[in-house]
């Protein structure tokens, strides 16, 4: 029996033409790691009956013209998903070493893509649940609805709430914030150092920075991250003299735009897994040398509105998904070009009601985003309780997720400073 055609958001990720389109999110543990045993047990309880995590995505071969024109198509086994049948024991890796090949290692097919992988860590008194994805799976919100529900005290997932569709509303910035779908910005030259190579940087950061740099009345940590991104922006463009930052454009009226995901789940469908969010994307004050202006400016970008589709939004989705090839080849020539959007702005929180795996407790989350788009950067701020975690990818030179995410580290210790001043 033919599957469920793909969405158009999830039809495009299937297409990503960077690298397989793979992500994930990491929860490093203190303790000693869990038998397999006991980490299935724990997956069959609280991931049963989750039709989603059953789903194996199928390329429609029914469609005999051109390879580039076929759609997508998900398929549910009669068997039924088994997730503790993606479980995977890693043995002592590193989190970095885990991923190395992630970037370029498609998910086996005729299963579901996804799996969850044990990392015992390197040293004694740690392990890693690290939980890798097709991003046409699951988004961001979906893998903390899982992982939550994975730690002591919280309850499963609801079963008939994940399959429930996030509906037709949509949450979009404020009026008068966005610009034209094909109006193209400003590039940003990334520093280019070693070779040009997927590159991966996960860096703890200070809770202290942090929670400084939102002493600022109004600060929240989303303002403090695209500030500090716009930051390191900034020092890009500085470095590379190929603008004046000292302005917030260059001689075309070009401004360097952050895309950033926008949930789109309202308030009582947060438990639907799938893709339900929608990028926008929102001004860099670059041309601020203030760091606490840049702070004030970012404060109430991501302020939203909620209101229906539009008929040209409509019309819009309905002629990319069917039409994937030409789609695909506007979204590589001009929606992922490095001036429309040159750094991804990804923040996600685990906001935990317990905070521990069979007594174990959680000490922070790490991100895996996707291949960006060439030449462009991507930001992951992933947070608990206990703090957040920065995790940077890049495609522009081996060094170079290295060197912004210590950008970053500056940027915030920046931030921190000026909101003491």
């Amino acid at each position: 029996m033919p599957g469920t055609q793909l969405p158009f958001m999830e039809e495009g990720m299937a297409r990503w033409p960077f690298g397989p389109p793979n992500a994930g999110i990491a929860l490093d543990f203190a303790g000693a790691p869990p038998e397999l045993a006991e980490l299935r047990t724990l997956v069959r309880e609280r991931w049963a009956d989750l039709p989603r995590l059953g789903r194996q995505l199928v390329r429609d071969e029914r469609r005999a013209r051109s390879g580039w024109s076929r759609r997508h198509r998900w398929e549910t086994p009669a068997a039924g998903p088994d997730p503790a049948a993606q479980l995977r024991d890693q043995g002592g890796e590193t989190l970095e070493e885990a991923v190395r090949d992630w970037f370029h290692t498609p998910l086996p097919s005729g299963e579901p893509p996804w799996n969850l992988h044990l990392l015992r860590g390197p040293a004694e008194g740690e392990f890693t649940l690290l939980f890798r994805m097709h991003h046409s799976l699951l988004d961001g919100r979906s893998l903390t609805t899982l992982l939550r529900a994975l730690l002591d005290g919280c309850g499963p997932v609801d079963a008939d709430a994940s399959a429930a569709g996030p509906g037709e509303l949509r949450r979009v910035p404020a009026p008068g914030t966005q610009p034209g779908l094909l109006t193209a910005g400003l590039a940003v030259p990334l520093p280019g150092k070693g070779e040009r190579v997927t590159a991966y940087s996960v860096v703890r950061l200070p809770p202290e920075l942090v929670r400084a740099a939102r002493g600022r009345a109004g600060a929240t940590t989303n303002t403090v991250f695209l500030a500090a991104v716009s930051g390191v922006l900034r020092s890009c463009l500085l470095t590379s003299n190929a603008s004046d930052a000292s302005d917030t454009s260059d001689p075309a009226g070009r401004r360097v735009w952050l895309s950033v995901p926008v949930d789109q789940r309202p308030a009582d469908r947060g438990d639907f897994l799938g893709n339900a969010f929608c990028n926008v994307r929102l001004p860099a004050p670059v041309g601020l040398a203030d760091p606490a202006a840049r702070l004030r400016a970012c404060a109430g970008l991501l302020t939203t509105v909620t209101r229906p589709l539009s008929r040209t939004e409509k019309f819009f989705e309905a002629a990319v998904t069917a039409l994937p090839g030409p789609a695909q080849a506007l979204a590589r020539g001009r929606l992922f070009a490095p001036d429309y959007a040159p750094a991804a702005c990804t923040y996600v929180h685990l906001r935990e009601s317990g905070r521990t795996l069979a007594g174990r407790p959680l000490r922070r989350i790490s991100l895996v985003p996707m291949v960006p788009p060439d030449d462009t950067v991507t930001f992951a701020l992933g947070g608990c309780a206990r703090g957040h975690t920065l995790s940077v990818c890049t495609n522009s030179g081996a060094e170079d997720a290295d060197l912004l995410a210590e950008s970053f580290r500056h940027e915030l210790a920046l931030l921190a400073e000026a909101a003491s001043a």
